[in-house]
């Protein structure tokens, strides 16, 4: 395999614990947000975003959330980060 091989996206999504989730607002509909979306930088930094559901109920619309400065949400991004680095790496192929 050539070792100028092009990869364009690294990104996995990750399920917030109970307990670090929060809400937000976007278009004056309050979301609870439940999943991480963390992408690999072509310069090794993690970029985090959040996603949720409409606390109304409904589907609502697919939109993300800036993550807080918080230090429980950066250690949850790293560790899936490096969780799915290991799974990566252990990969036995298409199935």
């Amino acid at each position: 395999m050539s070792s100028d091989l092009e990869v364009s996206a690294l990104a996995i999504n990750v399920t917030i614990p109970q307990a670090l989730r929060w809400t937000d607002t976007r278009r004056g509909e309050a979301f609870m947000l439940t999943t991480l979306n963390v992408r690999l930088l072509p310069d090794g930094h993690l970029a985090v975003k959040a996603y949720g559901r409409p606390v109304g109920g409904g589907r609502g619309a697919y939109v993300s959330f800036p993550v807080p400065d918080k230090p429980e949400l950066a250690a949850l991004a790293a560790e899936a980060a490096s969780r799915a680095g290991g799974l990566w790496a252990a990969h036995r192929g298409l199935g």
